[in-house]
């Protein structure tokens, strides 16, 4: 599965590099960078990082004609802690385009992408995103990782770095992690279940921010999660399913 999302990026960070190879570097945005953390730990345990995402893999096209501004204000409305946007374009039908225009409510936004090529880290920190997904195993080693981390936070950015397994989690910590994103996806079924972040939960440390991603739909599951350890959870199809995204989002965050 990330094979072929790894291949999809390929033109863009082709694209990235002649770019830097002529001197086209992208300037650091110069504006207002509200804190990922901060935000989270302020709602959390159980804070909501709501999810911008027209389509997926799983679900092919979600919604048509959606216009991210529109879910901005009903995120930021209904107690969203931080707005999760995806911005990979073959599968998710995303573009970078979407951080500038969910921008404006002033709520910290995560970019959500396939990342593991530095450029796309410094094209991060160009946007007004105020924290970058990396998923571990996408990267070479715990070099690799650690080199995207140490990018991503020169400019300001909160590196997530998301794990689906043991050896996720241990590359994470090696290589200087302090926000993990437990997966619960299973890669090659595409099957979702919450014991995977029951599980991981238990290894949480000190001064740790976990996030659970993937399978959280109800209330209840927000406060098991909280209640389990979790600062935040990331809720992305069922906002994206609702007829009204801003109620289902009140529901979840318990707003309503």
């Amino acid at each position: 599965m990330l094979d072929k999302f790894r291949e999809a990026k390929q033109i863009e960070i082709d694209s990235l590099r002649k770019d830097f190879m002529e001197g086209r570097v992208p300037a650091v945005y110069q504006g207002e960078r509200p804190s990922f953390t901060d935000a989270i730990r302020a709602k959390g345990p159980g804070a909501v990082i709501a999810e911008f995402k027209p389509a997926s893999p799983s679900k092919g096209v979600i919604r048509e004609h959606l216009n991210p501004l529109d879910y901005a204000e009903a995120y930021a409305e209904n107690g969203a802690a931080a707005i999760s946007v995806l911005t990979e374009h073959k599968y998710f039908k995303g573009t970078p385009d979407f951080l500038f225009m969910m921008n404006g409510p002033g709520v910290p936004l995560l970019r959500k992408d396939f990342i593991f090529d530095p450029l796309q880290v410094a094209m991060t920190a160009s946007s007004p995103a105020s924290a970058v997904l990396l998923i571990a195993r996408m990267c070479d080693d715990v070099t690799h990782l650690k080199q995207l981390i140490d990018i991503a936070r020169m400019p300001g950015l909160d590196p997530v770095v998301e794990i689906f397994d043991q050896a996720d989690l241990d590359l994470a910590r090696e290589a200087g992690a302090d926000i993990i994103q437990v997966n619960n996806r299973d890669l090659d079924t595409l099957k979702v279940t919450l014991d995977q972040g029951r599980r991981f939960i238990k290894q949480k440390r000190d001064g740790e921010l976990w996030i659970c991603a993937s399978g959280v739909n109800e209330r209840s599951e927000v406060e098991e999660m909280g209640s389990l350890g979790f600062d935040a959870v990331l809720i992305g199809t069922s906002l994206m399913e609702a007829d009204d995204p801003g109620a289902k989002l009140a529901e979840l965050t318990g707003a309503k």
